[in-house]
């Protein structure tokens, strides 16, 4: 019987899915598997008895990846789960900033009990005067799940979409709409849109990647876009470019004291995956990953450990070894097995830059000494006896 728990709210959709073998738990302590959204864990004590942490969403800075790893923890996130919900949001926020909406319902707002309102909108609605997509330039740097869900729907709304990933995936690209300009240099996307939209992971590589000198490069006017992490943008220099008129609009998903209420920013509180249909999806790719790695060792979906998936286990036993990505390991390994009479009957061994792991169906069940000599191999983080 696996047990586990939740830090945070997760929608029953999902775990509903859990069957007979699993019992939720209020004690952390006691949880194989931990379901969360949001909530921090850097400063957590991981039980020896936690397995696995799965992430309901996409970001994963709330959970501290590397230490994880080393304990033989596997984390799990949920690509694409909302990929839909943030997409709808995108175009919603290019449509406030292009229209002056947002300021045109706050007139109608502050002027509901102007018994003249019906004739005093029609010479006051020129102040809120836009602009259409149609025909504007949208630059979309990442071209990811949500990435290529905003480029088509911008095609479909007769945009000239540009797109810049130098690593998209085979999969999203068979996605992406052929009408999209694949550049393979930001700065064409700097130079040429009006609309600048951001989808990318927060990484080293990334933090503050929309700075000064990006701004310096970007269209007088440009609406720039960032429903991914505020971390990507230096935010201040955003405002600076908004006071001398260079970005027409920040449109944001992540509200904090420095542009909540500034001119011309449209800030909305972090609604990109809060949508009914969002929450389902990550909950139910959340639970499916957890269930499956606890019960059969099948990684799919983890951001700190390889992917690996050996099916059901059909055979006498299955044994996971989750290690460091370093020579002779297989080979020490194999050779702990066979001095103890243990046949292999099928291996499959993945790795993920430092990290490595090797799921092994075996045609009897290990003894206890060989799991104890596989533990004590240098290297190792855990052995975890599946069947």
């Amino acid at each position: 019987m696996f047990k586990y728990t939740t830090l945070n709210e997760i929608s029953k959709v999902g775990i509903e899915r859990f069957g007979d073998g699993f019992k939720y738990t209020k004690k952390i302590e006691e949880a194989n598997g931990i379901l969360v959204r949001s909530a921090k864990m850097h400063d957590m004590e991981f039980s020896e008895k936690l397995l696995a942490i799965a992430r309901a969403g996409a970001g994963v800075n709330n959970i501290p990846l590397e230490d994880c790893a080393k304990k033989g923890i596997v984390v799990f996130n949920t690509p694409g789960a909302n990929a839909n919900g943030v997409k709808e949001l995108v175009i919603a926020g290019m449509l406030m900033a292009s229209r002056d909406i947002v300021e045109g319902v706050d007139w109608v707002r502050d002027n509901k009990k102007d018994k003249s309102i019906a004739s005093d909108v029609e010479k006051e609605k020129k102040q809120f005067a836009g602009t259409e997509l149609e025909g504007k330039k949208l630059g979309i740097i990442g071209l990811g799940a949500i990435g290529v869900r905003v480029a088509n729907a911008a095609v479909y709304m007769d945009m000239d979409v540009y797109g810049y990933d130098p690593y998209v995936s085979v999969e999203n690209a068979w996605h992406l709409s052929r009408k999209i300009t694949h550049v393979t240099d930001l700065n064409d996307i700097y130079k040429n849109c009006d609309f600048i939209t951001i989808h990318v992971p927060l990484m080293k590589q990334t933090e503050g990647m929309i700075d000064k000198k990006a701004i310096a490069r970007m269209k007088k006017g440009v609406i720039l876009i960032n429903m991914a992490r505020d971390q990507l943008v230096d935010e201040a220099a955003v405002l600076k470019a908004i006071d001398e008129g260079k970005i027409r609009r920040y449109v944001s998903d992540f509200p904090n004291p420095l542009i909540a209420g500034h001119k011309n920013c449209i800030t909305t509180p972090h609604l990109g995956a809060s949508t009914e249909e969002s929450e389902e999806n990550s909950a139910r790719m959340a639970v499916d990953a957890l269930r499956d790695y606890l019960e059969n060792g099948n990684i799919k979906n983890s951001v700190n450990y390889p992917n690996c998936d050996m099916g059901v286990c059909m055979t006498a036993s299955r044994i996971a070894i989750l290690h460091e990505n370093k020579a002779n390991m297989i080979t020490q390994n194999a050779a702990i097995m066979g001095a103890e009479g243990i046949n292999i009957a099928e291996l499959a061994n993945k790795s993920r830059g430092d990290i490595a792991y090797t799921l092994v169906d075996l045609d009897s069940v290990p003894t206890a000494k060989a799991i104890r000599k596989l533990e004590e191999v240098d290297g190792v983080y855990r052995v975890r006896v599946i069947k």
